[in-house]
């Protein structure tokens, strides 16, 4: 997500979304009950309140993407539970994971919070990873790059406009923000992603030793 951009862009302008009663299965690290990840999300959504063609987060759906598994209407309710199950045997194995939030990413379309360290999140990603393959044959993509950059988004962007303004205004980081990863959450997401229409189906934790 660098170098930072010179201009802001439409996120959902020409991107393609899921139509009615349709939606895509996500494994995300959800942290909006993280309270101080709650207040970065304020801190931003304060210093950017003079700007518009912006769209934040939800604080409840704070996230950091993990897999996207596929379209719910090819994976099944069998195989959503198997994937749960899989991936659950597996994160027992791994303990809690502490990282730190606070330094910012720009892209055209987002800008998110950095997550680091990030070692010991490809064990987790690896193993929802392997949960899927099993449960379905397929084993998820990345959104966005090929390579998975572990990140909290906290604002899309919905026009386009000069990003230095915007970057100025909010700054290269924000206070840190110490939290510890406990779980994975296989999501439902319905409808287009900015209506945020999220159903979780459940919880795989990590439940290893320190």
């Amino acid at each position: 997500m660098s170098p930072l951009p010179t201009r802001m862009v439409n996120r959902w302008q020409n991107r393609a979304e899921p139509g009615p009663g349709q939606g895509t299965i996500y494994w995300h690290i959800l942290i909006g009950d993280h309270p101080g990840a709650r207040d970065l999300a304020r801190t931003a959504r304060e210093r950017l309140a003079g700007f518009s063609g912006l769209h934040m987060t939800p604080p409840e759906w704070l996230h950091i993407t993990t897999l996207v598994a596929g379209p719910s209407d090819e994976i099944t309710d069998e195989q959503q539970r198997d994937m749960l199950t899989t991936a659950s045997a597996l994160l027992a194995k791994i303990p809690p994971i502490d990282v730190t939030l606070d330094r910012l990413y720009y892209h055209p379309e987002a800008i998110a919070l950095a997550v680091r360290p990030t070692e010991h999140l490809d064990q987790v990603r690896e193993a929802v990873q392997t949960a899927t393959l099993k449960a379905t044959g397929r084993e998820g993509h990345t959104e966005g790059p090929s390579r998975w950059t572990p990140h909290a988004t906290l604002v899309y962007s919905e026009a386009e406009q000069p990003a230095e303004p915007i970057i100025s205004a909010l700054g290269r980081e924000l206070p840190s923000c110490p939290i510890t990863i406990e779980a994975l959450t296989l999501v439902d997401q319905r409808g287009p992603e900015r209506l945020w229409d999220w159903h979780p189906i459940g919880r795989a934790p990590l439940l290893g030793r320190r």
